[in-house]
């Protein structure tokens, strides 16, 4: 079956063709997201002839999205079944302040590889970023976080030392804490202090090598890098965050509400 005929349009309004790469593009935009959030049944994908009907395209068009997301890692044809999932992404809300672990102990077994536990004296600009006096001190975490034993995200953590140097008294006597449990939880239990608020930002990048191998990557995967920097309750900052995010395994999720944050700047008007 022939595909129909869609047509983009040119900023002087006339219609520009769009071509078989751009319709697949389109059917693996909205498959991909039913594959991350586990919408088919038994893990198996629609056959060729529904997804056909569905998006009301050619079977090559078809076959060319399912191969983009064959490419990603996220589904494989298996003769006598179809294609199926064989990778899922999970869910981190960007709008509550809560650790890998709190948010995705319900789908597995959440542990850290602890790479390094340290005092050092920080880059300039981290120092900067926590309010630390020039030359000051600080903590350092490095840990893999995995679920179920796949890597899902490497952190990087700086921390003011009244935070940080409790936090590493605390894990040292209680054996294998940092492996298990949130940065967020320890600081709150080793200094009694709660959290107040985070600002973040995310960019999307491509990983370097050494990254890539051990976040066990595939070639290729974007890379979701978060700088999430984290204040007490008293408005201190204490905890600096560098959070690297396999892009095949993890999406960044937030309910906005435009009603509630929207305002119109004054002297401003819709033409």
């Amino acid at each position: 079956m022939p595909d129909p005929k869609p047509k983009g349009e040119k900023a002087d309004g006339s219609a520009v063709p769009l071509t078989r790469a751009d319709r697949a593009r389109t059917v693996a935009s909205v498959l991909r997201r039913q594959v991350m959030r586990g919408a088919f049944f038994g893990g198996v994908l629609p056959d060729e002839r529904a997804l056909i009907a569905e998006f009301g395209t050619s079977r090559n068009t078809v076959r060319e999205a399912l191969g983009l997301l064959r490419d990603e890692g996220l589904v494989e044809r298996r003769r006598g079944v179809g294609t199926v999932v064989v990778g899922r992404a999970y869910e981190h809300p960007l709008g509550a302040l809560s650790g890998l672990a709190e948010v995705l102990q319900r789908h597995g077994e959440v542990v850290n590889e602890v790479r390094e536990a340290r005092v050092i004296r920080p880059p300039l600009t981290v120092s900067r970023r926590l309010a630390l006096p020039d030359g000051s001190k600080a903590v350092y975490l490095e840990r893999l976080r995995r679920v179920d034993g796949v890597p899902l995200s490497l952190d990087c953590t700086y921390l003011i030392p009244e935070v940080g140097e409790p936090l590493l008294a605390h894990a040292a006597g209680t054996p294998r804490t940092l492996e298990n449990h949130d940065v967020f939880d320890l600081i709150e239990t080793a200094t009694g202090t709660p959290l107040g608020s985070a600002e973040v930002s995310v960019h999307a990048t491509v990983p370097d090598p050494a990254t890539c191998a051990v976040l066990e990557m595939p070639e290729g995967c974007a890379l979701l890098a978060v700088e999430r920097l984290t204040f007490l309750a008293d408005g201190r900052p204490a905890d600096l965050e560098f959070l690297h995010l396999r892009g095949d395994r993890l999406t960044l999720h937030a309910t906005l509400d435009r009603a509630a944050g929207h305002t119109e700047p004054a002297g401003s008007s819709l033409l």
